[in-house]
């Protein structure tokens, strides 16, 4: 025999860096469109877990002191925090629902505001936190667009951002 015939077969190094690079685009195409759907998944979840709190909040003839008071104490946002819930104090005076700054009630200190600087809430606020785990009152800060927030006294429940 000849040493042709005794040759064995095996791929090139070109074809081996090709199919590396073919795989490499795909790769690249693909990571970028799956972090974005599980970044979107988890903000649903949080949507739908503050629905679930508002709801058991909104039941009660009063509004807890704490999450805690609802066995929602523990409940954690999908990004590990727990959620912010902040009950509004009564308006001085007495009074029932209060504290959206109308009929001369200043808004309580630390309500989530919108860009108009006027409470999105009437009895109190809940929230998570967000990707950055970052906040501050205004829905327009930085900061704070990417919180997942009720708003319109549950009328609203999304992103700061789209609010």
């Amino acid at each position: 025999m000849t040493r042709r015939a005794e040759r064995v077969r095996a791929f090139t190094l070109i074809e081996l860096v090709s199919v590396m690079t073919i795989i490499s685009l795909l790769a690249g195409l693909s990571v970028p469109r799956l972090s974005d759907a599980v970044e979107r998944a988890r903000v649903t979840r949080a949507i739908g877990d503050i629905r679930a709190i508002m709801m058991d909040l909104t039941v009660s003839d009063s509004l807890p002191a704490s999450l805690a008071a609802i066995g929602r104490g523990d409940m954690r946002d999908p990004w590990g925090r727990p959620y912010v819930y902040y009950k509004f104090p009564p308006p001085p005076g007495g009074g029932g629902g209060g504290g959206g700054g109308g009929g001369g009630t200043p808004p309580p200190a630390g309500a989530r505001k919108d860009r108009f600087l006027v409470p999105v809430n009437s009895r109190f606020d809940l929230y998570s936190l967000g990707p950055d785990g970052r906040t501050t009152p205004p829905f327009t800060a930085s900061v704070s667009r990417d919180d997942i927030v009720m708003a319109n006294d549950g009328g609203f429940i999304g992103k700061a951002s789209k609010f």
